[in-house]
């Protein structure tokens, strides 16, 4: 071995990921403050080994056996991996800076569009999608994985390295432009499995003894041709001449199918997700190989935030003891899915916090139930005995709200249903007078500090309600007046009083706890705070949560002003969900809340109402036998929302970063009046996906506002006359991807006035 090696001591648990934006988001603001310009990029790189050297003691100081390593990120684990492996798209090859490539990359340049960026299965979490083609030059490049290895050793931590595995790598890239048609990622397993022999022997010289590889595509269904690339994947990988252990991991669900195939191999262990697919443990003793390895049983949830049932956590481990080589408790997934630590929180009531269990406590957590599996629950009983006893105490304090079962209960099928779409359609434009292809934006603007600056005030009580009702009143009328000397033809108010789309709601539901640092990466330097929603849901106090603010801007214009929502299953896919009922009643239940606050804003004068639900295609089960049930009661709770109006009020809705094919017909289901999507990025690919599926009116986003780049009138133009050939322009809208709250103010209005402009070019050449 190239390094002397510390030894590694042997408590039986490890974790598959940690968080890696810093407990009070360290690494955005570093890196914002680089993208400003405000700082220089080793300042940043300062920042970024700070929180690669407190994650990595901590990990070890807790007790842990094995310390993940190269989870840290400055963006995105799978764009750090196809560097790692060369995978950079042509636009990109010339940019010789390794941190500059990455963040060109993620965030796009001049004459170089970003990669595209899509949600990470059926997560909150997005990522940059790779780009291969046949011409792709796969070979060692970043040697990222390497140099945080040994820079742990450094701080006296071993750590286990994790990359994406080579098969989900390519399950998860999309082919090049100007790929030939029939071109698929996989066709490049044969090279791309190569890199990884001399990324696994460089590893091995650094002196790592295991590498984790993540294979979470086969938690999702798989062709027989796939499943043969996995057994072809890791079977030359283990023959691999000078490699570490091998741990291949998988979670989000079971492995089934991909499990005997991996059991087979030589690699020297698995991870298993026994939170979200514990039938893997059905047969598991009749699996040939099984027997020889080490396996990760992940009993500890790593999606979500409530405490674990210690005692029935250890049961489940308990059932591969035996069967196994050699049993380790670990989570389910990485915790990169929750925030950092409980301890910190101050402002959660106590029978809530007594729920709940952040990364930091979920690796305590993890430590226990190890013991408990080598040691016996006797080395443990104290604290198993006392997170029992809090566990039933938690269980047996009020969470219903029967009123709201009740009219849940009493609702008919019309409750779910408005009249014809074709009808609607004639009524409404005949009532809003909108020209062809109308112009808008999503919901939100630019917010500034000084916003930012004033509902930090009101929450501190440094000024009251009233005077911070006057400010957010003066910043509404400020940006009404933007978007009409801009043009736009429906307008927003902007949403300077919202911090978060969800969180905003979730201050105003009773159901749902906030926190105060509580913080989630979603992508790159964006951070959000899950709401925790842990009771039954209802509007606070029966009141109005968005009608003040809305019938005020309308108040200043002539033009229509959209009332804005965020939708039932998005509320649910960004907040942490309570677990004691099915899903889908807990989605009719915010369903019904939010469908009160949309009859208030009809009765207030407001003619077209956008529902939010971005995050439809996110909550999408990975297997198909279990998508027709989450569809019905996602539908369910939208239309529920959205039920009560009548025809001439135009219901819009609004959803990104997915593969919307996968949910077409459930988009069809909401039948929304307009549905918006993200389609910048892919520059209009989605359209072919979502085919005839959408009758009514469609605005593909032709703005990608993820990128610091303005589109000019030519290129917005270009996307709008592509979206011509699949929908008419009488049915074409015109709008951002997204909302505008953390671009800039210049470049938003530049941005917008093309947007008009093209917009305008574009209904003249149609009715011309």
């Amino acid at each position: 071995m190239a390094n002397s090696v510390p030894s590694v001591s042997s408590t039986g648990s490890t974790v598959l990921g940690y968080p890696r934006i810093g407990p009070n988001r360290e690494l955005k603001r570093a890196e914002e403050a680089f993208w400003a310009g405000r700082s220089d990029a080793s300042a940043l790189h300062e920042v970024a080994a700070g929180l690669r050297r407190d994650t990595w003691t901590t990990l070890r100081d807790a007790g842990l056996d094995q310390v993940p390593g190269n989870t840290f990120s400055f963006y995105d684990h799978i764009l750090d991996t196809a560097l790692a492996v060369g995978a950079v798209p042509e636009r990109f090859a010339g940019i010789s800076d390794p941190l500059e490539r990455l963040f060109a990359m993620a965030r796009g340049r001049t004459g170089a569009p970003a990669c595209e960026m899509t949600k990470w299965f059926d997560t909150n979490y997005h990522y940059l999608v790779p780009e291969i083609g046949p011409d792709t030059r796969l070979a060692p490049g970043s040697r990222k994985a390497i140099e945080e290895f040994r820079e742990a050793l450094r701080s006296d931590v071993v750590t286990r390295p994790v990359l994406v595995g080579p098969v989900t790598l390519l399950l998860l890239s999309k082919p090049a432009e100007g790929a030939p048609e029939g071109f698929r990622p996989l066709d490049l397993l044969g090279p791309l499995v190569e890199v990884y022999r001399d990324l696994l022997a460089e590893l091995a010289d650094a002196g790592a003894e295991w590498v984790q590889l993540d294979e979470p595509a086969f938690a999702a269904d798989r062709s027989e041709d796939e499943i043969a690339a996995l057994r072809k994947a890791y079977d030359r990988l283990a023959a691999a001449p000078r490699r570490p252990k091998i741990l291949v991991a998988s979670y989000f669900g079971e492995l089934g199918p991909a499990l005997p195939v991996l059991a087979s191999t030589a690699v020297e262990g698995l991870a298993l997700d026994l939170v979200a697919g514990a039938s893997d443990l059905d047969g598991i003793d009749g699996i040939e190989g099984i027997g020889g390895k080490l396996v990760l049983a992940g009993v500890v949830d790593g999606r979500n935030v409530w405490r674990t049932d210690l005692d029935a956590a250890l049961v489940t481990a308990s059932r591969l003891v035996g069967v196994a080589g050699r049993v380790e408790i670990s989570t389910s997934c990485s915790l990169l899915h929750v925030p950092y630590d409980l301890s910190v929180e101050t402002s959660l009531p106590g029978d809530v916090a007594d729920m709940l269990a952040f990364a930091r406590q979920k690796v305590d957590e993890v430590v226990l139930i190890g013991r408990a599996l080598h040691e016996g629950r006797s080395a443990v009983a104290a604290e198993f005995d006392a997170a029992k006893t809090t566990r039933e105490r938690v269980a047996a304090a009020a969470r219903r709200n029967e009123s709201v079962r009740a009219r849940l209960a009493e609702l008919g099928a019309d409750h779910y249903r408005r009249g014809a779409g074709d009808v609607r359609a004639k009524v409404q434009r005949e009532a809003l007078g909108l020209p062809d292809v109308p112009t808008t934006t999503i919901g939100s603007f630019p917010q500034t500090a000084e916003i930012r600056k004033d509902r930090a005030a009101h929450r501190a009580g440094r000024i009251d309600a009233g005077e911070y009702t006057e400010r957010m009143r003066r910043e509404i009328a400020r940006v009404v007046a933007l978007q009409e000397e801009i043009g736009l033809d429906v307008l927003v108010h902007g949403e300077p009083e919202r911090n978060d789309m969800v969180q905003y709601f979730a201050e105003n539901l009773d159901g749902f706890a906030t926190t105060e640092l509580g913080w989630v990466q979603s992508y790159g330097s964006r951070c959000v705070r899950p709401p925790i929603l842990h009771s039954d849901v209802s509007r606070r106090d029966g009141n109005p949560i968005t009608v003040e603010w809305a019938t005020y801007a309308q108040s200043l214009s002539e033009k229509p002003v959209k009332g804005m929502l965020t939708g039932p299953v998005t509320i649910l896919a960004w907040s942490f969900v309570r677990d004691d009922q099915p899903l889908g009643d807990t989605a009719r239940q915010v369903g019904l809340a939010l469908r009160d606050e949309v009859v208030d804003l009809e009765a207030a004068g407001i003619r077209i109402i956008q529902v939010d639900e971005p995050a439809l295609r996110e909550l999408l089960p990975l297997h198909e036998r279990d998508r027709p049930a989450y569809m019905d009661w996602a539908v369910d709770a939208f239309r529920m929302s959205t039920g009560g109006v009548v025809d001439g009020t135009q219901i819009h809705t609004h959803l990104c970063y997915s593969e919307f094919g996968e949910v077409v017909g459930a988009i069809d289901g909401l039948d929304a009046d307009v549905t918006t999507v993200e389609a910048a990025r892919s520059r209009m690919e989605v359209l072919a996906d979502l085919g005839p599926g959408i009758p009514r009116g469609l605005g593909p986003g032709v703005y990608d506002v993820h990128s610091p780049e303005v589109p000019d009138t030519d290129e917005l133009a270009g996307q709008l006359t592509a979206a011509l050939r699949h929908i008419g322009s009488e049915r074409l809208w015109a709008n951002p991807d997204c909302g505008l709250k953390t671009r800039g103010e210049p470049e938003t209005v530049e941005a917008l006035t093309n947007l008009v402009a093209a917009a305008r070019r574009v209904r003249a050449q149609t009715t011309g």
